[in-house]
């Protein structure tokens, strides 16, 4: 919430030119103020808070020359409170349209200097009319944030406005892209808009999102803590899980939502766009033999693994700092956008918990809505025990990536490198779950659970009544692998299509993407599905 604190725009009503071309001038001259903004004072400020204004925002965003404004010269109706006295244009939100890489934009971008960037009924009926035209053209929502929430002398009205916001989020969710871009406060029910859309963006030190802030949290549970300490970029991207990205500055965040758009189709009834590329499909791949371990217990960074696999190593990583036992990336393989999820070795050993399901069923689900093929990447050795993760609900959260797959039709390929161990394989898209085709390296390890778990389990009795236990379970390891365990197991039974040579990776997917490029699936007749909470 905030208080009205700016300056009054002028409202002096200037003598109305008697013909047309001082009509025009005089419009022009309208123009050029609202463009000014409410003072050069104010620009100031918002300068000094190392913020941009919201004309220079969108000047980042879009291609230069291309924004359309809607509704630049709209005011506010409201009266008392001395609101009657303030009326500046666009009522603190900039909206309109334009392009990223020549393909079309919606946006609107919060005004700071106009009432701190709060939210009336005019300033939210912009808004709707920006979010349903951008619905209605089938064309990506950047929303730049930077506002202290609801204009509280505008009382239930303003709060309504922010029900019409969500209310649009949750309809145009699945069927155009909508990203949220904080460059400021972000408090109170305000918070729950960005985490409707697909992605967030932070910056650093600028940028906060709280239910309640510090004050409050301290008033009531006696905890003294900063905005940023509470509600920051670092905290959103790296515990809460809130944030996808986060950013240095201003200029580096709104470029990176630039490539994101560059990644993303229009809408739900279009592919993402291609691109030509010089990478060879059929290069090969022998750094991995390298760069991959045989042995299951030694880590590595499966960054470089995609980065080998994928168009010249480019990727973007979505909830980099979040959740870091699983990866998921956008990359092109072949010119062609493509969604990899795989574990990280080097994070809890790529195990599967509570964040890391969660993180990879909405990355699944985002992929699919948007016609975005699937690769998984597997080196897991099963979910995350504890009772932690017992008591906090690692069935459901689990079940929600399970969901995920089970639900996607888009083209979905699965690759095994080393371990797939028990549910944590099945889940991670497996055959049996629906994936498309599957391929594994010869050092792949599919079974149930660990040999060394597994012969502990058969072979209890065995080993107990040995002269030299140590002697007998080391041997029923080597039993137990190399009876159920062996890289030609799975696919002697149909559950793998291939075992393939590593260095033929990218070539192997490429040719698969291209085939199932054309493939069509349809879901059962339903209103919708009721995922796990």
């Amino acid at each position: 919430m905030t208080v009205l604190h700016e300056a009054p725009v002028g409202d002096e009503i200037p003598e109305i030119p008697a013909d047309a071309r001082g009509r025009v001038a005089e419009l022009h001259d309208l123009r050029d103020k609202v463009r000014r903004g409410p003072s050069e004072k104010a620009t100031e400020a918002q300068h000094a808070k190392g913020k941009l204004t919201a004309r220079e925002r969108i000047d980042l965003l879009l291609d230069e020359g291309s924004f359309h404004e809607v509704e630049p010269l709209r005011r506010h109706r409201a009266t008392g409170f001395g609101l009657e006295a303030k009326k500046p244009h666009t009522d603190g939100v900039i909206v309109g349209w334009g392009t990223v890489h020549g393909r079309t934009v919606f946006t609107y971008a919060h005004d700071f200097r106009i009432f701190g960037g709060a939210l009336g009924e005019a300033h939210a009926q912009k808004i709707h009319k920006i979010m349903d035209m951008a619905i209605a053209a089938g064309a990506p929502l950047v929303s730049l944030n930077d506002g202290a929430g609801a204009r509280i002398q505008e009382g239930v009205t303003a709060l309504a406005g922010y029900g019409g916001i969500f209310q649009r989020n949750t309809k145009a969710s699945g069927v155009i892209p909508q990203i949220s871009v904080m460059l400021g406060p972000c408090a109170g029910g305000a918070a729950y808009s960005p985490a409707l859309t697909d992605f967030i963006f932070m910056v650093r030190e600028t940028s906060q999102m709280f239910i309640t802030g510090p004050d409050v949290v301290q008033a009531v549970t006696g905890e003294k803590i900063t905005q940023n300490g509470l509600g920051g970029a670092d905290v959103h991207s790296g515990v809460s899980g809130v944030s996808h990205f986060a950013y240095d500055d201003e200029q580096s965040c709104i470029e990176e939502v630039r490539y994101l758009l560059s990644l993303l189709p229009q809408n739900n009834r279009e592919m993402p766009p291609a691109a030509v590329t010089d990478d060879p499909v059929d290069r090969r791949n022998d750094a991995l033999l390298d760069l991959v371990p045989a042995d299951g217990n030694r880590p590595y960074d499966m960054r470089k693994v995609i980065e080998e696999i994928v168009d010249h190593g480019e990727f973007l990583e979505i909830h980099e700092r979040w959740a870091t036992n699983v990866l998921c990336v956008l990359a092109r393989i072949d010119g062609h956008v493509t969604g990899i999820i795989a574990n990280q070795p080097q994070s809890l050993a790529g195990v599967l918990d509570i964040n890391a399901s969660e993180k990879a069923a909405r990355f699944v689900q985002m992929c699919d809505a948007f016609n975005i093929p699937l690769v998984t990447m597997l080196d897991v050795p099963g979910f995350l025990p504890g009772v932690d993760q017992e008591h906090d609900g690692i069935i459901r959260h689990g079940a929600k990536l399970l969901y995920a797959y089970c639900n996607a039709t888009v083209p979905r390929i699965q690759l095994i490198l080393r371990k797939a161990y028990g549910g944590a394989y099945i889940v991670m898209d497996s055959r049996s779950i629906g994936a498309d085709l599957s391929f594994a390296w010869p050092t792949n390890e599919i079974a149930v659970m660990g040999a060394e778990g597994a012969a502990n389990v058969i072979f209890r009795r065995d080993i107990a009544g040995a002269e030299d236990p140590e002697a007998m379970r080391a041997q029923k390891i080597k039993e137990y692998k190399s009876e159920l365990m062996h890289p030609y197991y799975a696919a002697e039974r149909g559950l793998v299509d291939d075992v393939i040579d590593p260095a033929e990776t990218r070539a192997v997917l490429a040719s698969s993407l291209a085939m199932l490029r054309t493939k069509h699936a349809d879901l059962p007749s339903r209103k919708h599905g009721n995922p796990p909470m």
